[in-house]
């Protein structure tokens, strides 16, 4: 119940900043209602918990994080689009397990969206503190096992 003020703000600013509709009343209110509706109906659910409100993460997902992310993604796809396009289309798939050093539930399940949101890996499962990933190339899966994306999530939890 403590999150529930900070999810109903989280759910008006992105329906504010997604929907852009700032001169119409009428709008506003359905968008009002519709956030109210929503935050209503996870309550009935019990889901509204820290994973859904990570307040404790501050904004440091989205300063510091987010970009750092980003600039992987837009890697990770020119690799892939590299392997594509090339004649021989030099695939190297395989499975790596990778265990995550963060400390609640919510960074490893950070860690395994980030993995998957990365072209070229596919987080497959997760168990317990491992998660198979499925990689494209020996390089995706050094990546993944070098632990850049794990440290900065660490780093993340660790911060007020």
């Amino acid at each position: 119940m403590k999150y529930s003020p900070i999810l109903g703000v989280l759910l008006l600013a992105a329906w504010l900043l997604w929907s852009g509709h700032f001169d119409k009343p009428f709008v506003m209110a359905l968008g009002v209602l519709s956030c109210a509706f929503s935050l209503y109906v996870a309550l009935r659910m019990e889901i509204v918990d820290e994973e859904g409100a990570p307040w404790q993460l501050g904004a440091r997902p989205f300063t510091h994080y987010a970009p750092w992310l980003a600039r992987e993604i837009v890697q990770s796809n020119i690799e892939v689009t590299r392997i594509i396009i090339s004649p021989a289309m030099p695939l190297q798939r395989n499975m790596v397990t990778v265990t995550p050093h963060a400390e609640t539930e919510l960074g490893r399940v950070m860690l395994a969206n980030s993995i998957t949101l990365t072209p070229g890996t596919v987080s497959v499962r997760m168990e317990g503190d491992e998660i198979l990933v499925h990689a494209l190339s020996f390089e995706g899966a050094a990546e993944d096992i070098s632990g850049e994306m794990d440290r900065r999530i660490c780093q993340m939890e660790k911060q007020p």
